[in-house]
């Protein structure tokens, strides 16, 4: 499937309705986070974005984790609707998991002491970049995803079940499968009110 790049851009929406018909290829994908993993900016070039990829069962223990997680903070009575949103991540094919490696952060910060506060901003701003461009060729290749924030609840068990890195900090996670139902209509405030332009 072929998209302008505005329209991928138009078209990338949060897909919760997630199947595991595998309409694209692992080695696919893979291609698409390893393209974005290299062309998005990152401050000083420091390329500090880190990724991993979950793929059936792997992505399967990813959201039993973060189940068994929420499982100790949510109340009783709240969590049967906790547990149908968690299944509905897992109802895809893959997930995303997304990081930056502290070690390249607190790096810059030492060597640059006058940015010292604007690196770990700076870093998160760029891994934003890297999510948002897996996300949108994600979708320009049929694929449905949405971004999710688990950490810092599943941090100790990412670390321990794929052995990552202990510098890489977990920012997002990305379920991703094929589309089982279309996002609804999405509603836009004024553009008008949200950029000012002089000349």
């Amino acid at each position: 499937m072929i998209n302008t790049f505005f329209e991928a851009i138009e078209n990338r929406r949060s897909i919760y309705a997630l199947g595991k018909v595998k309409t694209l290829s692992e080695d696919r994908i893979r291609e698409i986070v390893e393209f974005a993993i290299k062309h998005t900016p990152s401050p000083f070039n420091s390329q500090s974005g880190r990724v991993v990829i979950l793929f059936g069962k792997q992505s399967t223990k990813f959201w039993d984790f973060t189940k068994a997680a929420l499982k100790n903070i949510v109340p009783t009575e709240a969590f049967k609707t906790t547990e149908e949103k968690i299944a509905s991540f897992d109802a895809g094919y893959g997930t995303i998991l997304f990081f930056e490696d502290q070690d390249i952060v607190d790096g810059l910060s030492e060597k640059f002491a006058a940015f010292k506060d604007k690196f770990p901003l700076w870093s998160l701003q760029s891994n934003g970049m890297l999510e948002f461009a897996v996300w949108t060729a994600l979708e320009s290749e049929g694929l449905g995803a949405s971004l999710q924030h688990y950490n810092p609840l599943v941090d100790a068990d990412v670390v321990k079940e794929w052995k990552i890195p202990t510098s890489w900090k977990l920012v997002a996670e990305m379920p991703f499968g094929s589309v089982v139902a279309q996002a609804g209509v999405k509603e836009f405030s004024p553009v008008e009110s949200r950029i000012k332009v002089f000349f």
